[in-house]
């Protein structure tokens, strides 16, 4: 890190600032309207409750971003069904069973890491931010208990930037801690002076504005031991504090931080379309509705009255029989105006609104199958619907898998640090892995490739039948059995290998083979007994045959 100083990383941070301070005004506006407790804007609000927020006025789009994330989290991540798998790169889904073996017991042991650490806890978080704001940084740890721990960063709190390839390779994370904290965590000989005089003097909740930067190491030298050599440096250090040293200089063999990402135009940095930027202009309007409506129905149930001067010291009863005496000349009190609003229709427009946000928020995806019962659809109508929704979902669930992939490399790595990993067979030493993902809402996708299996399997067995029988041969039963095991995530220990199906199926042909022999044999003895007037039949002619 000999070219690296705090003054550089400053200027970076400034550069940094450029694409951020473009975006930051649509994101206040939506955390405004979806999650107004979920950002940080400025570091010095740790710990501090946010401004009462007065521009939300009814609940939906809450309850369409927590739909969204309970749906994006039951659906593509759910810790109760296995929603990936893992396989090699290049290698035939007809290969050896014990490479698909150690495929499952590599996937068995990231599922216990998963259920270990914090990931499953967090995920839902990320679904929301990514659901409103289109972008979630996961932030990940190595931990000596659980290998994986997680942290998600708030929004606001970081800038990034993104290498040729448009993938996200600089983070600054900008965030407070205390002095307590960073004595125990970087030591005195590495905390400013301003912090050991806060822990002299037993301020230790005392808050500190801290730098943290992620990029590509200019310096980094493959073969180096030293973690500042590393493909990615890593610094800490204190904003305010005008000593030139680091609190930490260190560095990542892989990038520490899984971002989730929806759609991006062109070479933006940041994510420009998301259901939340959708759904905003209808948010709005049913705001403005809602107090509209209000007023309307306050006017009508409350309306302002006039009346004499004499009834200016008279008090209204609020009882259903209540009156109140006239004037001299008969006259009493009424409403300054007479308000007849068309609240039915202005309930009809409300109605279309909530329902538009939580269309844009996938809600009636994740609920179709109990609103089609409730509308005795049958299985196929439903799963007619199903199939045309899921095309709807299919580009978020990609970029949600995207980030997905990063974490699950990332502990995959971890894991042949930790030589933790199963022995893997010899024929795919040296092999890439690769992930598959079979959620609930991945499933969903494939099948599609399941109907049409089912669909062509009946229809060659049905010709077989009403035709030519020979067209069975058309069918590889074992090859259709595999593929539709890898579609459905049939686990392969349900499964006998096909070389061993192979095996017996000789080993019954050798059987039926042996039997008409003995069948032959049989009917050969009685017809010597009948010529010769001898029994043939018996030990010495199964021994002379080799049957015995």
């Amino acid at each position: 890190m000999k070219g690296y100083s705090k003054k550089y990383f400053n200027m970076r941070r400034a550069e940094l600032e450029v694409a951020y301070n473009a975006i930051k005004s649509d994101w206040q506006d939506l955390a405004d309207y979806f999650l107004p407790r979920s950002v940080r804007f400025l570091a010095r609000n740790t710990n501090k409750q946010p401004a009462k927020n007065r521009k939300i006025k009814d609940s939906t789009p809450l309850l369409a971003v927590r739909n969204f994330s309970s749906g994006m989290m039951s659906g593509a991540t759910s810790p109760a069904t296995n929603w990936f798998k893992v396989k090699i790169r290049n290698y035939a889904r007809e290969g050896s069973f014990e490479v698909k073996t150690w495929c499952n017991e590599v996937e068995n042991l990231f599922r216990d890491i998963f259920n270990s650490s914090n990931l499953y806890r967090v995920l839902p978080s990320v679904y929301k931010q990514i659901g409103v704001f289109g972008i979630s940084v996961l932030s990940m740890l190595s931990d000596e208990t659980s290998i994986l721990r997680c942290q998600l960063l708030p929004i606001g709190s970081y800038r990034i930037a993104k290498n040729q390839k448009g993938e996200v390779d600089t983070i600054c994370r900008v965030y407070m801690d205390t002095a307590k904290n960073l004595y125990d965590r970087f030591g005195e000989e590495n905390v400013s002076t301003e912090v050991l005089k806060a822990i002299e003097a037993d301020r230790y909740e005392e808050l500190f504005e801290i730098v943290h930067f992620v990029e590509p190491n200019k310096d980094f030298m493959p073969d180096s031991v030293w973690a500042e050599d590393k493909r990615y440096i890593s610094v800490y250090y204190e904003y305010a504090s005008n000593e030139e040293k680091f609190l930490s200089k260190s560095g990542f063999d892989k990038f520490p931080y899984a971002v989730f990402e929806s759609e991006v135009n062109g070479e933006d940095v940041y994510p420009s379309e998301c259901p939340g930027v959708n759904a905003l202009p209808d948010v709005k309007q049913l705001m403005s509705m809602v107090i509209d409506e209000g007023k309307a129905v306050k006017k009508m149930i409350s309306p302002t009255y006039k009346g004499p001067a004499s009834l200016k010291n008279k008090k209204m009863i609020d009882a259903p029989a209540a009156f109140i005496e006239e004037d001299e000349n008969g006259r009493g009190l009424s409403p300054i105006y007479e308000v007849n609003p068309r609240v039915l229709e202005v309930d009809s427009i409300i109605e279309k609104l909530k329902e538009s946000i939580k269309e844009i928020f996938y809600n009636d995806l994740f609920a179709m199958i109990l609103n089609t019962a409730e509308r005795s659809r049958t299985a196929t109508e439903v799963n007619e619907l199903k199939e045309e929704k899921m095309v709807l979902l299919s580009p978020l669930l990609q970029q949600i898998h995207n980030g997905l992939n990063h974490i699950i490399d990332w502990v995959f790595e971890e894991c042949i640090q930790l030589n933790i990993l199963p022995e893997p067979p010899m024929e795919i030493m040296g092999s890439n892995m690769d992930i598959e993902f079979v959620s609930t809402l991945a499933q969903a996708q494939k099948a599609v490739k399941i109907s049409a299996m089912e669909r062509f399997t009946t229809f060659t067995i049905n010709l077989a039948q009403a035709i030519d029988p020979s067209i069975r041969n058309k069918l590889n039963a074992n090859k259709i059995v595999d593929d539709y095991a890898e579609f459905a995530n049939i686990s392969p220990e349900q499964l006998v290998p096909t070389y061993e199906v192979e095996k017996q199926k000789q080993q019954e042909t050798q059987a039926q083979s042996q039997q008409q022999l003995i069948e032959q044999a049989k009917q050969g003895s009685e017809i010597i007994k009948n010529i010769a007037g001898t029994d043939s039949y018996g030990s010495d002619l199964l021994a002379r045959l080799g049957l015995i």
